[in-house]
């Protein structure tokens, strides 16, 4: 009987010894497996409500990119400046590695580069049209300027019409005089002076204690913006004077970019551009959805400004547009003219 369990023991002790080594083996590359499993996690962030929409874009890009790369990428959206970044701190933070990406309201960058400024100058873009084409007319000048802050544009965001909230009508030039006016970048607030307001450039976070205070008594913005901060709770007035339609940008870390696979820098491209298409689509129903819940809040809104008003602010706005051109030099003042011919020629044609 010895001779048959021989041979038995020893192809028990082979199997043992395999198996043995299969295990551990796997236990070896179990780490391994894990650690390239992990997602790449980036923290994005934007000063606006996840309701604006900035903060849809922020939340559609995240999931958009999560999903064409099953996963690989999970951006992780942050709200309200709870990261401690504003639009302007926004180019800083991100070239520095302190956000992988996140979203900046134009004209916060002035600073950074004038160009920022041009979709927000006062009466030049007042359709979602007109808008989009001057998007797209500096589309590559806007990505220029972020390249040289060590930044890959990855998204446009536009933003409904600017109207001015306020604490009483404003019914006439006199009307404006009263007005102690929270504008949105410095040129807002030029225009604002020029038509007999105080003014000045905040940014939404740090508006609300003026508000509070009483110190602020006006504030130029879209229906939108002021919907996610409940503006209606200070100022009961909206007059929708079409000052312009501005845009926020959302930008990554160019290290980041470039660590990317070529898979992985499509997926991302897609996953940008499917979220700008989005936003601009929201546009065809925001200002309904948003002067429904405007009204809804107790908010007058006068949808046509009285004529001498609108004449007032166009005036102002005149020179806010020269001191533009001078600051931008001849690239910028080269696109107001092409933006400006093309659609005097758009206009001539629908007639």
């Amino acid at each position: 009987m010895r001779p048959l369990r021989y041979p038995f023991a020893q192809a028990a002790l082979r199997f043992a010894i395999t198996a043995g080594l299969a295990v551990g083996v796997l236990a070896l590359l179990a780490p391994i497996a894990h650690a390239q499993s992990a997602p790449m996690v980036w923290q994005m962030a934007t000063e606006y409500p996840a309701t604006s929409m900035p903060g849809e874009g922020l939340t559609t890009f995240a999931q958009e990119v999560a999903a064409r790369t099953q996963g690989a990428i999970v951006p992780k959206p942050t709200f309200d400046a709870s990261a401690g970044v504003k639009s302007a701190q926004m180019p800083a933070a991100i070239r520095e590695g302190k956000l992988q990406a996140g979203d900046a309201f134009g004209g916060a960058l002035g600073e950074v580069d004038p160009i920022f400024l041009l979709s927000s100058l006062p009466f030049v873009a007042t359709s979602v049209d007109k808008a989009h084409r001057l998007a797209d007319l500096a589309r590559a000048d806007y990505a220029r300027a972020f390249e040289k802050q060590g930044q890959h544009l990855l998204y446009i965001t536009p933003w409904p019409p600017t109207g001015l909230w306020s604490r009483k009508a404003v019914d006439t030039p006199d009307d404006l005089r009263t007005l102690s006016v929270r504008a949105y970048d410095e040129t807002s607030a030029e225009v604002m002076r020029a038509a007999g307001a105080k003014a000045q450039n905040l940014a939404f976070a740090d508006t609300m204690p003026d508000l509070k205070d009483g110190s602020v008594n006006a504030v130029l913005s879209s229906g939108d913006g002021g919907a996610g901060r409940k503006l209606w709770e200070y100022l009961p007035y909206f007059t929708a004077i079409g000052y312009a339609m501005p845009l926020s940008f959302t930008s990554m870390n160019t290290a980041t970019w470039q660590a990317l696979t070529a898979a992985q820098r499509d997926a991302v491209t897609s996953a940008a551009k499917a979220t700008e298409n989005k936003q601009w689509a929201r546009l065809n129903t925001r200002v309904a959805e948003n002067t429904a819940r405007m009204r809804g809040n107790g908010v007058t809104i006068q949808d046509t400004p009285t004529p001498s008003v609108q004449q007032a602010l166009r005036d102002a706005g005149l020179s806010a547009v020269g001191v533009w051109q001078s600051r931008v030099g001849e690239r910028g003042a080269q696109l107001l003219k092409l933006y400006l011919g093309a659609s005097q020629k758009t206009e001539k044609n629908a007639l």
